[in-house]
């Protein structure tokens, strides 16, 4: 894909106006995107047959019907999906990245290239997938996801014991519950309210705050996003926990293209953070020993 910003950039455009190219770039890629995405799905996990687009559809419920999921619920729960994971602000992981690379006038595909590394991490987009591997071993390990309150405790003294984290449970902002676990929550009450997995994922909501805050571990202990959407995603037929990404990526483009755009229409300068010198270090290991 030929960058409209490069060009443009190659062909002397005056500073004011890189919000222009990049305002197209940035439309591109977001429309472009669910159609590159739903062709990797049905390569990697399906027959290979590609599902042309239906431009009848939004935006969420195309991507679902490319994918090969037609059914209207979960048409509506892809188009929660996408609204709830485009971005909520420009500091974590994947936005910032996103930033930082086209503070240096990379264009916003090498940008949004960027950004995907970074949400490939365990604490930032592959969180949902975490999350549903840990509730599957609940599972597994007391055969059944209609355990009791006692047993769930137990299991996640284990987990914290063991030196690993309660995935889905803390946010490095946010310190209520995250209001999009709310509303996925009141989308499962609508449509699944008996499905065994999504009342095991209100039972830890239950159970997981009370013993973070007694732990005193965390300044937020309620669930943020990824606490709830891995559940839906395998509820609705998505069951390929390694794409739960690409998905999560698709959605953040919508948020990270108009952040790139205002960079670049507010003029905002290469980003470089500070240093610490090796004598700063020195003086802080000396004072906690």
């Amino acid at each position: 894909v030929e960058s409209e910003f490069t060009k443009a950039y190659e062909r002397g455009i005056h500073k004011s106006k890189y919000w222009e190219p990049t305002y197209e770039d940035s439309l591109n890629l977001i429309a472009r995107l669910p159609g590159i995405a739903a062709y990797i799905y049905r390569r990697i996990y399906k027959d290979g047959k590609i599902i042309p687009l239906d431009d009848s559809l939004d935006y969420g419920a195309n991507y679902a019907h490319m994918l090969g999921f037609d059914d209207p619920e979960t048409l509506e729960f892809m188009r929660l999906y996408i609204s709830i994971h485009s971005d909520h602000e420009g500091g974590n992981v994947s936005s910032h990245t996103a930033h930082l690379v086209a503070s240096s006038l990379s264009d916003p595909y090498l940008a949004f290239a960027a950004a995907l590394n970074g949400l490939a991490g365990p604490l930032h987009g592959l969180a949902n997938q975490e999350v549903l591997r840990w509730i599957r071993n609940i599972v597994k390990e007391f055969g059944t996801p209609n355990i009791s309150t006692e047993q769930l405790s137990d299991y996640i003294y284990k987990t914290l014991n063991s030196g690993q984290v309660v995935p889905g449970y803390g946010h490095g902002v946010l310190r209520n519950t995250d209001p999009r676990y709310t509303c996925q929550r009141e989308f499962a009450l609508k449509h699944l309210p008996n499905d065994p997995l999504f009342q095991l994922v209100s039972k830890i909501k239950e159970v997981v705050p009370p013993i973070l805050t007694k732990l005193g571990k965390v300044k937020n202990p309620w669930p943020n996003v990824d606490a709830h959407s891995g559940v839906l995603l395998n509820y609705y037929g998505l069951t390929e926990e390694n794409y739960y990404t690409v998905l999560f990526g698709v959605a953040r483009s919508i948020g990270v293209g108009p952040q790139l755009i205002w960079d670049r229409a507010l003029g905002m300068p290469l980003e470089r953070p500070k240093s610490v010198t090796l004598e700063k270090l020195e003086k802080l290991v000396g004072a906690s020993s």
